[in-house]
């Protein structure tokens, strides 16, 4: 080997990382690492980003390292809704690890966007455990993709309800996520009302790629919890300019991310909300924010995807394959 020479980086397939992730408790990771960001203890770049209308989708890269970390992590990942029309996932991407004192390439996660759905999932888990009122009666899911039943199933066990209420646009797509989610050992009822979908749930996640906001202030009852995390880009939006205005806290899980993409922004350019409005996710676990105050308070925490989450669960599997 010459000087030239760099030591062939590990490839671990999907299968591989799936069976890993069985074992591992990834909620005090990601948590760690929402406040290490906060904390100003990560660098993270701005989102790289390749938008497509024909067909319709999106490839994000995000990137970034922790202060404290031996490694950094390169995250490709893309979306496109219509794939599975073709057969096809709807969702790809991989994971780069690379050592932070070498800059060399360790471990290729060849994960097909799975990392990224179950860190998105988790996130979801942990607004959840910190932020979600008292007593959860229902819980409302808005959208019938894969998000949808990671979210549910992530974040059923933290507010301890198996009651819920499901929307979507399509009736097969309804009827395939109510037998799925009933076989799971949820209470399903499915519906192509907003408002019916809203009404009784104190938890709401929305998990669309819309582009038009569809959950209105006259959607949600007071002191809900609202977990907006469909609306990735500067495109997407799910919930309306007003919904935002209105909530007594407004939570992000990166607030200069949320300026250009995500909910906030939106919530920004027609004056209902501004920056200085939200808190980070990060401030709200580590208490150098205050959270919710009481089970009136209507609480939405936008989650655009941060870098640190994808560095989380990147290293977490590495080291379990080591």
């Amino acid at each position: 080997m010459t000087s030239q020479d760099a030591p062939p980086a590990r490839v671990i397939p999907a299968a591989s990382i799936r069976e890993a992730l069985v074992g591992l408790d990834l909620l005090p990771d990601i948590e760690a690492a929402f406040v290490a960001y906060s904390q100003g203890r990560a660098t993270v770049p701005p989102v790289g980003e390749l938008l497509f209308d024909a067909p319709e989708g999106d490839c994000h890269i995000k990137y970034g390292h922790l202060t404290d970390g031996a490694s950094f992590v390169v995250k490709v990942a893309t979306g496109f809704p219509g794939n599975p029309a073709l057969g096809l996932p709807g969702y790809s991407g991989v994971m780069l690890v690379f050592s932070a004192h070498t800059g060399m390439l360790q471990t290729v996660l060849l994960d097909g966007g799975h990392l990224t759905n179950v860190r998105t999932a988790v996130a979801g888990a942990i607004v959840a455990r910190h932020l979600a009122p008292q007593r959860v009666e229902r819980i409302g899911i808005f959208g019938t993709g894969v998000q949808a039943r990671m979210q549910l199933e992530a974040i059923a066990p933290v507010v301890r309800c198996r009651h819920v209420s499901i929307w979507g646009r399509h009736t097969e797509a309804l009827e395939a996520i109510r037998r799925e989610m009933t076989d799971a050992g949820f209470d399903v009822t499915t519906t192509r009302d907003v408002h019916e979908a809203a009404h009784g749930a104190q938890v709401l996640v929305t998990t669309t790629a819309s582009r038009t906001p569809y959950l209105d202030t006259v959607d949600v009852r007071a002191g809900a919890l609202i977990v907006a995390m469909g609306s990735d880009t500067e495109t997407k939006q799910e919930l309306s300019a007003a919904l935002c205005g209105r909530a007594d806290l407004f939570v992000v899980d990166s607030r200069s991310q949320c300026l250009t993409r995500g909910e906030l922004h939106h919530a920004i350019a027609a004056g209902t909300r501004t920056a200085a409005s939200a808190v980070e996710l990060g401030d709200v676990i580590a208490a150098r924010a205050a959270g919710r105050r009481n089970d009136g308070d209507l609480v939405i925490a936008d989650l655009t995807g941060v870098a640190v989450q994808d560095i989380a669960i990147a290293t977490a599997v590495a080291r379990a394959l080591a």
